[in-house]
């Protein structure tokens, strides 16, 4: 009987198990395809926030702001480009001031702007002044 106890529970235990990693596939499936797919009018946001050095001079600022402001004129794969300065009353923007979202229609737009001649350059023009920087790309839904 004992064994047979055991039997069942070891039976029991095991087929849970298997449902759990059945269920964390179906999971990361739904999870891929949520985050993963563009949609058909989706675009591809990539969305950089700066915290700059306090040595960083506000002609400083605006001098990067204008050459990020520019890349769209010479980088023909962003189709839009916006920024503006945090205040949020929440003060959780961890010294992120700026934000600066630029807008592709694939990847492979985005794949291009990144090593870009343009793009590597306003990267060495801002490099001495930033203390900070996040970079999150998204398909809009």
């Amino acid at each position: 009987m004992r064994k047979n106890l055991l039997f069942c529970l070891f039976i029991l235990v095991f087929s849970c198990a298997e449902k759990k990693e059945e269920v964390k596939e179906i999971e990361k499936e739904v999870y891929k395809e949520i985050t993963m797919d563009p949609q058909p009018d989706s675009v591809l946001r990539h969305v950089v926030l700066f915290a700059f050095k306090e040595s960083s001079s506000p002609a400083d600022i605006n001098q990067i702001i204008e050459a990020f402001e520019n890349l769209q004129n010479e980088i023909p794969e962003i189709k839009s480009f916006e920024w503006g300065l945090n205040n949020s009353p929440e003060n959780l923007n961890k010294g992120l001031t700026h934000a600066f979202f630029l807008t592709f229609h694939s990847e492979a737009d985005r794949d291009t702007y990144l090593p870009h001649p343009s793009h590597q350059k306003f990267g060495e023009l801002i490099g001495p002044h930033l203390k900070d920087v996040t970079v999150v790309d998204y398909w809009t839904k």
